[in-house]
Protein backbone atom coordinates (compact mmCIF):
# COMPACT_ATOMS: atom_id res chain seq x y z
CA UNK A 1 0.00 0.00 0.00
CA UNK A 2 1.19 3.70 -0.69
CA UNK A 3 1.82 5.89 2.11
CA UNK A 4 -0.03 9.13 1.84
CA UNK A 5 3.06 10.83 3.39
CA UNK A 6 4.70 9.21 -0.39
CA UNK A 7 1.56 9.88 -2.70
CA UNK A 8 1.75 13.81 -1.00
CA UNK A 9 5.41 14.01 -1.58
CA UNK A 10 5.01 12.85 -5.44
CA UNK A 11 1.84 14.99 -6.08
CA UNK A 12 3.09 18.17 -4.45
CA UNK A 13 6.41 17.99 -6.74
CA UNK A 14 3.98 17.52 -9.79
CA UNK A 15 2.10 20.21 -9.05
CA UNK A 16 -1.03 17.77 -8.89
CA UNK A 17 -4.35 18.44 -6.60
CA UNK A 18 -4.99 14.43 -6.92
CA UNK A 19 -4.19 11.03 -8.70
CA UNK A 20 -4.87 7.26 -7.83
CA UNK A 21 -1.83 6.79 -7.51
CA UNK A 22 -1.19 3.14 -6.91
CA UNK A 23 1.41 0.41 -6.26
CA UNK A 24 1.16 -0.25 -9.70
CA UNK A 25 1.40 2.95 -11.03
CA UNK A 26 4.44 3.70 -13.29
CA UNK A 27 5.97 7.30 -13.56
CA UNK A 28 5.04 7.39 -17.62
CA UNK A 29 1.53 7.15 -16.77
CA UNK A 30 1.25 10.27 -14.01
CA UNK A 31 0.92 13.71 -15.93
CA UNK A 32 4.02 15.78 -15.70
CA UNK A 33 6.25 12.95 -14.25
CA UNK A 34 9.16 12.95 -16.79
CA UNK A 35 13.04 12.61 -15.91
CA UNK A 36 13.97 16.20 -14.05
CA UNK A 37 10.61 15.52 -11.64
CA UNK A 38 12.04 11.88 -10.86
CA UNK A 39 14.87 13.51 -10.20
CA UNK A 40 13.25 16.17 -7.74
CA UNK A 41 10.66 13.12 -6.17
CA UNK A 42 13.35 11.63 -5.13
CA UNK A 43 15.57 14.34 -3.73
CA UNK A 44 12.13 15.23 -1.76
CA UNK A 45 11.85 12.03 -0.65
CA UNK A 46 15.19 11.80 0.33
CA UNK A 47 14.68 15.22 2.65
CA UNK A 48 11.25 14.02 4.00
CA UNK A 49 12.68 10.56 4.86
CA UNK A 50 15.87 11.49 6.01
CA UNK A 51 17.34 8.78 3.96
CA UNK A 52 19.19 8.27 1.01
CA UNK A 53 19.07 6.49 -2.81
CA UNK A 54 22.12 4.46 -4.52
CA UNK A 55 21.66 5.21 -7.98
CA UNK A 56 21.45 1.23 -8.10
CA UNK A 57 18.67 1.23 -5.60
CA UNK A 58 17.02 4.00 -7.93
CA UNK A 59 17.45 2.09 -11.46
CA UNK A 60 15.76 -0.86 -9.68
CA UNK A 61 12.33 1.18 -9.62
CA UNK A 62 9.94 -0.41 -11.29
CA UNK A 63 6.83 1.29 -10.04
CA UNK A 64 5.76 3.75 -7.16
CA UNK A 65 4.84 0.24 -5.14
CA UNK A 66 8.99 -0.89 -5.52
CA UNK A 67 9.67 2.57 -4.52
CA UNK A 68 7.49 2.20 -1.41
CA UNK A 69 9.09 -0.96 -0.66
CA UNK A 70 12.63 0.70 -0.63
CA UNK A 71 11.70 3.67 1.64
CA UNK A 72 10.01 0.93 3.72
CA UNK A 73 13.59 -0.76 3.91
CA UNK A 74 15.39 2.50 4.80
CA UNK A 75 13.02 3.36 7.14
CA UNK A 76 12.18 -0.25 8.80
CA UNK A 77 9.09 0.56 8.19
CA UNK A 78 9.02 3.54 10.37
CA UNK A 79 8.22 6.80 8.65
CA UNK A 80 9.45 9.78 10.08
Amino acid sequence: MISEKLKSIILKELNLSDFDIKEETLASEVPGWDSLKNFTIFLSIEEEYGIKFLTEEILSIKNVGDLQKLIDLKTNGNEK
